[in-house]
């Protein structure tokens, strides 16, 4: 740092606001420092750092030890998010054989993390992360949970989801809405369950009996097979992910039902390759960049003494062929 200083001809506290708090530097003497950097090759020393700011900036990321849609594009969106904050991250499964709450705590301790953001979609993961708040600040990205205690929680609004989905069917003429679920200790499935059901409550209409699901698309041809066997087949089934319908619009397929003719399917994630399916499926885009910026944001303003409100994050309905007006059979 003092070669940057000699010969950007500024002062060593100078090259150190340019490097930590850039916005108060001038910005001639702040072009000036970043081109004497370049021309040096200058890196700084993170482990020096740390040391003299008792500060890693290093946070730990825990996930489920899940590769499903939801999780793992939270867990690249915080790392994005923190890498563009100028932290560094890294990630420790929770639920897998080899790791317990315990044991990853003292992994991070041991890599002197400045704070933990949990990826909890599971009541598992959710407890974990009180176990972890004990010793460091934890972020939690979970569904539309109460306020948890010493956890300070980012959240996507997955009741209005399902909300949105199931009005979108309703105004499109369909009466009968089947929901098919996914995991029930997933709380975002419960979450997406309870807004099917409220929104068609409060649009008069009659509430089925959830199907079950799960997260694949085998459970969801299995799923769709139970609705084609029921007496009144629905005219619109709203599927808590986007592989569960997938295997609807195979099961409806293979049973003669055109979609959306016949009956509509809306689901949710709008993963890759969605809008290509046979007809391109009607789904719920989860907002992972932002909610991954909230929780790297809501934990550095922990880290310097804050007390952040809980944030939360709308999903946005995407509108395609597989949801279609209600045609009387």
């Amino acid at each position: 740092m003092a070669d940057v200083a000699a010969r950007a001809g500024v002062s060593h506290q100078t090259v150190s606001r340019v490097l930590n708090s850039p916005a108060l530097v001038r910005p001639a003497t702040r072009d000036r420092v970043r081109r004497a950097i370049a021309d040096l090759g200058y890196r700084r020393n993170l482990s020096a750092r740390a040391l003299a700011t008792n500060r890693s900036q290093l946070i730990g990321v825990v996930t489920p030890g899940v590769t499903l849609f939801g999780p793992s594009h939270a867990t690249t969106a915080i790392q994005h998010a923190a890498r563009a904050a100028g932290y560094a991250s890294v990630t420790a499964a929770i639920e897998d054989a080899t790791a317990s709450p315990h044991e990853v705590l003292e992994f991070f301790l041991d890599l002197r993390v400045d704070g933990i953001v949990v990826v909890a979609p599971t009541v598992a993961t959710a407890e974990a992360a009180h176990g972890l708040a004990v010793s460091l600040p934890v972020v939690v990205i979970s569904a539309d949970q109460p306020a948890p205690g010493p956890l300070h929680l980012v959240t996507i609004d997955h009741r209005q989801g399902a909300r949105d989905a199931t009005a979108h069917l309703v105004g499109l003429g369909h009466r009968h809405v089947a929901h098919v679920a996914g995991p029930a200790d997933w709380f975002e499935a419960r979450a997406r369950v309870e807004g099917w059901r409220s929104q068609l409550r409060d649009a008069g209409l009659r509430v089925p009996d959830v199907v079950e699901g799960g997260w694949d698309a085998g459970q969801g041809y299995a799923a769709g097979q139970r609705l084609l066997a029921q007496a009144d087949v629905p005219t619109a089934v709203f599927a808590a992910n986007d592989h569960l319908a997938l295997g609807l619009l195979r099961a409806f397929d293979d049973a003669g039902l055109r979609v959306p003719d016949d009956v509509a399917v809306v689901g949710y994630d709008d993963v890759p390759g969605s809008a290509f399916y046979g007809p391109p499926l009607t789904t719920v885009r989860q907002p992972f960049d932002e909610v991954g910026t909230q929780a790297i944001d809501t934990l550095v303003a922990v880290l310097a003494g804050a007390t952040p409100a809980p944030s939360s994050s709308r999903p946005e309905l995407v509108v395609r062929a597989s949801s279609g007006p209600h045609v009387p059979r």
